[in-house]
């Protein structure tokens, strides 16, 4: 039975939405023995020892959904199918009577433009993959504050296409002779291109999980007469596991035509074919505009969330660095600042928001103290984008570009993904085993560091084998086949979905709802800070250091999910609580006063 029609604003329209939540499942009546037994009636919020021994099952999923992950899919086609040969593209010389950069002969010659070496590609390839996650906080604070996700989306589209017809540009066979004018068009696409994607990625996140109606947790009774809880939570994971899987969908697509094509054809066949895929997105758009849930952009909600953060600071500061950190984590911080903690003389002007909406915040903050670690699992996923591709080239191809390895990578994802999603989460639901999202992430740490060992004990055996020992870039390929690297690439993937999918989730459901960008963002931007650890660690991107290089990351990643987990395990512990908070009121300035303080108003004017 559907509820009473909802509006939902749309930025340009204010679109009417039935809020069906019957999530597919038998929609029981409550009956009045449930009452007295003290059962929760179908729809109602699950009691403590219910949340404990019912199992939980994910929400239907709207058909919006699927439009929205069908955009992501030809934007991540566009951008995974171009940067797959940017390695190539920077790094090894034009071939011999080539005017393409296309090899031709994958067994006896690298496909190749401006020559630059090793060490230029690596630090090109960090610079776009740092500047890539540097514009989503900007791109977020546009959405939140300006113009809304959905028109921000779609002006990012526009930059990021033209971004990509640069790139065409500096691999046509008359640009491509020229190489300092193929670099500059090259460096100009990557910069428009990574405007384009700040605009996308923290935008399109929230906006694909904002299509489903259920926001808490409710008990329903399937035909069968099992009685579960239908969690948001398992829905935006279930949602955020399929969307990462059309990503790599995409990715695969992109990254395993473009290298053929660098190596048969020219670059400038593989930049073209993922422009015109990322053409379709803005159509797509199009469709969608008053299909679309959106929340509008409200001006005043990041600057507030900082006022509110700073006036928690006030007076816990102090020259003794252990007195701050008791002061700093006395339980009172957000409590403190809560308006229902000041009278109305005291309360600043600007408190237009109820004390619920600070405890959103606080989530929120919480929430991006979670990614601070994260720059140490993004280094070990950065190697697949450049250092593990050169590594490839020093061994035995048997016919298969180098550049084609990485794409085990999202080949494994789309393999496992739905494995996970349809067997072994749901059976360890059944067994009442709930895998939350701080330890997924714990395990993903470290099965980044298993995948950066396998690398290091590669290159051990490539330098052994060389006849350049440990140079052996300057030598002929290594009787070793390039497959051998499989491990890394399988075990990067699962590292994923436990971290990187993990985050999504994680952003989605702890951001208050009209600063989801922003926190998405912080997510995102985590990995533009592993691309500056990354340039430190740049001197070990080239022979004869690349032992060292691939084992500092697998450490640097050990420790990392170690102090994740030291640190954050109290809030692993707080899970369903946080994700039960109330919705809170902002931009209300009566929000601010608390409910006791007007009942005495009224009653002293009575």
């Amino acid at each position: 039975m559907a509820s009473e029609p909802t509006k939902v604003a749309t930025g340009d329209d204010v679109q009417t939405i039935s809020k069906e939540k019957d999530a597919g499942l038998a929609h029981v009546p409550s009956r009045p023995e449930d009452d007295k037994l003290g059962i929760t009636p179908d729809g109602g919020e699950p009691t403590e020892e219910e949340m404990q021994t019912l199992r939980r099952v994910p929400d239907k999923i709207p058909l919006n959904i699927y439009t929205i992950a069908f955009i992501e899919l030809c934007e991540r086609f566009s951008y995974y199918g171009t940067t797959a040969v940017f390695t190539n593209f920077i790094q090894q010389p034009l071939p011999p009577n080539s005017s393409t950069g296309a090899s031709g002969d994958i067994n006896h010659g690298q496909a190749g433009a401006l020559g630059l070496g090793q060490r230029t590609a690596f630090s090109l390839t960090t610079f776009n993959s740092f500047w890539q996650y540097t514009m989503p906080l900007f791109g977020a604070y546009v959405a939140d504050s300006i113009l809304g996700r959905y028109r921000t989306i779609c002006t990012a589209l526009l930059v990021d296409i033209i971004g990509h017809v640069l790139f065409i540009i500096c691999g046509l066979p008359p640009v491509i002779k020229n190489p300092n004018g193929s670099l500059a068009a090259f460096c100009l696409g990557v910069i428009l291109v990574g405007v384009g994607t700040g605009g996308f990625k923290p935008n399109v996140n929230p906006l694909i999980v904002e299509q489903l109606d259920l926001e808490k947790m409710v008990v329903r009774t399937l035909p069968t007469g099992e009685r579960v809880i239908v969690d948001p939570a398992t829905t935006a994971s279930r949602v955020y596991h399929y969307f990462y899987l059309f990503i790599n969908i995409g990715a695969l697509l992109g990254q395993l035509a473009m290298v053929y094509c660098e190596h048969y054809v020219g670059f400038w066949l593989s930049f073209t074919l993922p422009t015109i895929l990322l053409c379709l997105c803005p159509l797509v758009m199009l469709w969608g505009r008053r299909r679309y849930r959106r929340v509008p952009p409200q001006p005043s909600t990041l600057g507030k969330s900082f006022k509110l953060f700073w006036l928690a600071n006030k007076g816990r500061w102090s020259l003794n660095p252990v007195k701050t950190w008791k002061q700093l984590h006395d339980g009172t911080f957000w409590e403190n600042v809560k308006p229902s903690k000041f009278d109305d003389a005291t309360r600043p002007k600007w408190m237009d928001f109820n004390d619920a909406w600070v405890d959103e915040v606080r989530r929120g903050f919480n929430a991006c103290a979670v990614f601070l670690w994260y720059p140490l699992f993004w280094i070990c996923y950065n190697q697949i984008n450049n250092n593990l591709i050169s590594q490839a080239a020093t061994m035995r191809v048997d016919g298969v570009p180098n550049d084609v390895l990485t794409n085990l990578n999202p080949f494994a994802l789309i393999i496992m993904i739905p494995i996970l999603d349809t067997v072994v989460y749901p059976a360890l639901r059944k067994l009442r085993i709930n895998p939350t999202p701080l330890k997924r992430i714990t395990v993903g740490y470290f099965v980044a560091s298993a995948a950066m060992i396998w690398a290091c004990v590669i290159q051990y055996y490539i330098y052994k084998r060389s006849e350049c020992g440990h140079y052996a870039n300057d030598c002929d390929p290594v009787n070793i086949s390039m497959w051998a690297q499989s491990g890394s690439y399988i075990l990067i993937a699962f590292s994923e979905i436990m971290a990187s999918i993990t985050s999504l989730e994680y952003a989605h459901s702890k951001a208050p709802a009209n600063m989801r960008s922003m926190v998405q963002s912080v997510a995102l931007f985590m990995n533009a800070i592993s691309s500056a650890i990354g340039f430190a660690l740049a001197p070990l991107a080239d022979d004869p250091n690349l032992i060292w290089n691939y084992g500092v990351v697998a450490v640097l990643a050990a420790i990392g999910g170690t102090m994740f987990w030291i640190q954050f395990r109290h809030l692993d512990e707080q899970e369903d609580e946080l994700n039960m908070l109330p919705t809170g009121e902002f931009g209300n300035q009566a929000a601010a006063v608390p409910v006791e303080t007007v009942k005495e108003s009224d009653k002293s004017q009575a």
